[in-house]
């Protein structure tokens, strides 16, 4: 998984992560954002877009939010892949 999106993100969902997604693999799970693991192609465009730092790449995710790893893994498949966009 090249992106994660960490507790952060949790009530905030700013989405200007999604605005700068170039294969727009960022996606609603409900509390917050998710990146679909298979989809990202590690380009890093949405990390400096977080006004809230929750993103990171897998490697360099916090050991207090690692759990945020497997859960971006579950949503990615159990939730649709449908953008839900701001009106």
């Amino acid at each position: 998984m090249p992106h994660v999106i960490c507790e952060p993100c949790i009530g905030v969902k700013d989405r200007s992560c999604q605005e700068v997604c170039p294969v727009e693999c960022i996606y609603d799970a409900g509390e917050q954002l998710y990146i679909h693991p298979d989809e990202c192609i590690d380009c890093g465009a949405c990390v400096p877009a977080c006004p809230v730092n929750a993103i990171y790449p897998e490697e360099d995710v916090p050991e207090q939010w690692r759990i945020y790893i497997e859960k971006n893994r579950t949503w990615a498949q159990t939730l649709p892949n449908v953008h839900v966009l701001e009106e």
